[in-house]
């Protein structure tokens, strides 16, 4: 998913607390010029709306800044909020229009009920629910669908088995766990004839 923002270039000698009375968040911009960095503002509702619609680290986001003359894909890398209101202080962008690859967080997209909750009681333990990924910058996922279906009691999944869009590469262990089937018991479970076998977790 990709979203279209606007950002406006902060007035020289403007105060971040004066800019949010006026209902504007402060914003800055790395990457667009080699190590410069450029001090923006951003509508609050257009920045709350973002929040909602984008993740950190991983909508890909079209910025425009008018008043630079400047427009260019970018990541929102962070975002600052209040400490109990919980609405947006600051925001972070990143512009990749120059990169050839982006590191980005893609969360993990579970399917099916695994044979070893359906049938032998098991549990589904998801270890991780998001992965970092590398790849070029038009090519990010929404998510990375993973099929759980034939997992039985005992069985763990692992990075490597994952099925990646093609330019796509899992930043991580390749032997590290994804999910695994844990038995809802004292570590044993039957088997189809009745009978116990120990299962090892």
């Amino acid at each position: 998913m990709e979203i279209t923002v606007k950002c406006q270039k902060r007035p020289s000698g403007s105060k971040p607390r004066a800019l949010r009375r006026e209902g504007l968040i402060p914003a800055v911009l790395y990457g667009h010029k080699g190590a410069e960095s450029e001090e923006l503002t951003i509508d609050a509702k257009t920045a709350e709306n973002l929040m909602k619609k984008g993740a950190v680290n991983h909508t890909l986001i079209q910025l425009n800044i008018p008043d630079l003359s400047w427009a260019g894909k970018a990541l929102l890398r962070e975002v600052q909020t209040h400490p109990w209101k919980g609405f947006p202080y600051h925001l972070s962008f990143f512009s990749i229009g120059t990169l050839e690859s982006v590191e980005v967080t893609i969360p993990l997209n579970f399917i099916g009920e695994p044979m070893g909750v359906k049938n032998s009681g098991g549990m589904l333990d998801l270890v991780i629910t998001e992965v970092q990924v590398n790849c070029k910058p038009g090519n990010i996922p929404e998510a990375i669908d993973v099929e759980v279906s034939a997992l039985e009691v005992g069985d763990a999944l692992h990075i490597h088995e994952l099925k990646l869009p093609e330019g796509v590469e899992v930043i991580a262990e390749a032997d590290q766990v994804v999910a695994s089937i844990l038995y809802r018991g004292g570590g044993q479970a039957e088997n189809g004839e009745g009978e116990t076998e120990e299962v090892t977790i």
